[in-house]
């Protein structure tokens, strides 16, 4: 076993222990916040009608959040025999794919679960928000959610909760028990830690003074050294005097091992000195290394730079794996009976899959984000109140909130969209619904300095945040267009237009609400100018073909379905859009044998190249050359193998080609300007 306790220099575990079990040792006594009457009464009736004779248990639930784990994945090695502690957990306890919505957005999700209402109604919308009066972009935090969550519903119920690394924490609220945000180890990069952090910040924790009670427990990555590194990575001693950044990868796997080794250690002290009735501990290392490494799970073949690091991080995401699985063990053997265990994830994780540009594996520009992720995670259930065996089928996110309440013997709210998961759950019976509680949030974010800014870096690093942008308010109004509200996504649309987001994208956006609501004129112009903004956008393309084909132009739709596959490789509705209209998904119609076999050898070079043997891919378009000297598709993917093996003049050469076979390409002529730019920007290629 690993261990998370912090170095040796901080104060051994057990002094440290010693220390903070002692009452009253250094922090304030809670505050109880005012609680409805209808609530108190509830917590007061549960506790009289428990049972006579002494003062029973109460039922306590640990909720333990692995963000990114994929089902697939645990299945697969349960079945090596790999995850001992998932196989106990399927064999004594209940299980299920826990269905998420899009956005596939880790603060949108676990928010989700936390409440159990979906984004259009808690508010949190993307990984930032723009900062009113200022536009400054800062990450998500507790004050933009709308709705209490179960910590809030919890504590007004009169029980302890504990709260560890959840995201969108930040500012801790004040509850019946402890908080301790998503921004505690960003703190931890500086190099005094808390005490380092400006005086204006404040909200780490609740209370105030968990602060200094929990800093022992916490780790800086710099501690994370070559013993506990070797389960993840195979490293050299100079690696680990580099100086810290979240675009080194070994640096971030450090920080993502720290951190969620720190919040256990957290979690695993606030359980056991404070014995709150539901604690919930948040690890993120799960996603961000399958981010960083997930394209080399188990995947051969690899040549050049990508197989040196697949030799260094090819069992990278396995190890992890297997470290989820040794928290749960853990957890296992830390409850009593009178306790539930859930675990689960937000969303799963396509691993295996290699970068269509692997110069975005190597470099810090990855622009993976949750292209990478699918919408079913894990659901576990296990402990008190759990019948063995059963299949939790249809288990959707807003179900967690109602099924963690119901096995604490409390109500969910009215306003809760979701179930509780009975089927699963040996419980005769649970309270029904109360009324939504007066609860107000805790106010508009505000910025937390450095913590803010090492956020900001991660998430530039791991490809979800590029340039300040209204994310949030995108992603809710794509909820709206989703769920069928589709005039609601036209006026949130244009609300982001006018504030200057002028985006292609956003103009396709809105012409598919306008399409929805049967004004296809409307959504014509707005595609049209899509285009004109952004001539390579698969989607409005496609979705042009969409308006062709339902006015009856089949061969015009054909010809926007094969530009969009042109723009886009793959892009699936195009791809089976052309499939269903045509029989093949081929980007052009090519008529002899010769150009067939030219443009398969060619889909084998771009394999040849995602691997990173480029003088494969080379060799095989050079007998796709020979047999059609005129498929501009060859000439098209020379250019792409060429930039990608650093021969920006070969580049250069063969889309010239390309253009003269096609010469009103708009992809060509675009990516041969940026190819003659003073400096073309590294990786652009993948849109070649």
């Amino acid at each position: 076993m690993l261990s998370r306790a912090p170095p040796q220099a901080e104060g051994p575990r057990g002094a440290v222990r010693a220390r903070l079990d002692a009452p009253h040792a250094g922090f304030l006594p809670f505050v109880m916040i005012r609680r409805p009457v209808a609530l108190l009464l509830l917590a007061a009736a549960l506790l009289a009608t428990a049972g006579c004779g002494g003062a029973p248990e109460r039922p306590r639930v640990v909720v333990l959040a692995l963000d990114g784990i994929d089902p697939d994945v645990v299945d697969l090695l349960v079945s090596e025999g790999r995850l001992p502690g998932f196989a106990r957990l399927r064999e004594e306890g209940a299980r299920g794919r826990l269905l998420a919505r899009e956005p596939l957005l880790s603060p949108v999700l676990w928010t989700t679960i936390a409440t159990g209402r979906p984004p259009g109604e808690h508010g949190i919308g993307h990984f930032t928000a723009i900062e009113g009066g200022t536009g400054r972009e800062l990450p998500a935090t507790s004050g933009l959610r709308k709705v209490p969550a179960l910590w809030n519903l919890v504590s007004e119920a009169g029980r302890e909760v504990a709260v560890v690394g959840w995201w969108a924490t930040w500012p801790a609220e004040e509850v019946t028990g402890s908080v301790v945000s998503d921004h505690a180890c960003y703190h931890f990069l500086f190099e005094d830690g808390f005490s380092g952090a400006p005086k204006e910040s404040v909200g780490n924790t609740w209370p105030a003074a968990l602060e200094e009670e929990i800093e022992p427990l916490l780790r800086r990555p710099s501690s994370v050294g070559a013993e506990e590194l070797a389960p993840f990575a195979r490293i050299d001693a100079a690696d680990l005097d580099r100086p810290f950044s979240f675009g080194d990868d070994l640096q971030h796997l450090r920080w993502a091992l720290a951190t969620a080794w720190s919040y256990e250690s957290v979690a695993e002290h606030l359980w056991e000195s404070r014995r709150p009735d539901l604690l919930m501990l948040y690890v993120e290392g799960t996603d961000s290394i399958s981010h960083l490494f997930g394209h080399l799970w188990r995947v051969e073949g690899l040549a050049g730079e990508l197989a040196e690091q697949q030799r260094r991080y090819g069992d990278t995401v396995e190890a992890v794996y297997l470290e989820a699985d040794r928290m749960v063990r853990d957890w296992l053997e830390r409850i009593d009976e009178n306790t539930t265990l859930v675990v689960l994830s937000d969303h799963g994780f396509q691993l295996g899959k290699l970068h269509e540009d692997p110069t975005h594996a190597l470099g810090v520009e990855r622009r993976v984000s949750e292209r990478w992720h699918r919408p079913e995670g894990i659901l576990y259930l296990h402990g008190r109140g759990v019948r063995a065996g059963v299949e939790l089928a249809g288990a959707r996110q807003v179900d967690v909130a109602p099924t963690v309440l119901a096995l604490l013997g409390l109500p969910a709210t009215e306003s809760m969209e979701g179930r509780v998961l009975g089927e699963g759950l040996s419980l005769d019976s649970w309270p029904p619904r109360a009324p939504d509680p007066d609860w107000r949030p805790a106010g508009a974010p505000r910025a937390d300095a450095g913590a803010d800014e090492a956020a900001l870096e991660r998430l530039r690093s791991l490809g979800y945040v590029a340039t300040p942008s209204r994310g949030a308010d995108r992603n809710l109004a794509n909820v709206a267009f989703a769920e069928g509200r589709h005039a609601e996504a036209e006026a949130a649309y244009r609300r982001l237009l006018e504030s200057g987001e002028d985006e292609a994208s956003l103009r396709v956006s809105l012409a598919g609400a306008l399409g929805a609501q049967g004004r296809g004129a409307e959504a014509r112009a707005e595609l049209e100018r899509a285009i004109e903004l952004n001539p390579l956008l698969p989607e409005a393309h496609h979705n042009l073909g969409v308006l062709d084909e339902h006015e009856g132009r089949v061969e015009e739709a054909i010809a926007s379905y094969r530009r969009a596959l042109r723009f886009s490789n793959g892009y699936p509705p195009s791809r089976d859009a052309l499939r269903r209209l045509t029989g093949t998904a081929e980007t052009q119609a090519l008529t002899s044998p010769e150009e067939r076999r030219a443009a398969a050898l060619a889909e084998q070079a771009r394999l040849e190249a995602v691997r990173g043997d480029f003088e494969a891919a080379a060799a095989a378009l050079d007998e796709a050359e020979a047999l059609a000297p005129e498929l501009a598709l060859v000439h098209q993917y020379r250019s792409n193998v060429a930039w990608l093996a650093g021969d920006r003049a070969g580049a250069e050469a063969a889309l010239e080609r390309a253009l003269a076979i096609e010469p009103d390409n708009a992809l060509f002529r675009l990516n041969l300007e940026r190819l003659r730019s003073a400096e073309p920007v590294a990786g652009e290629s993948e849109e070649q």
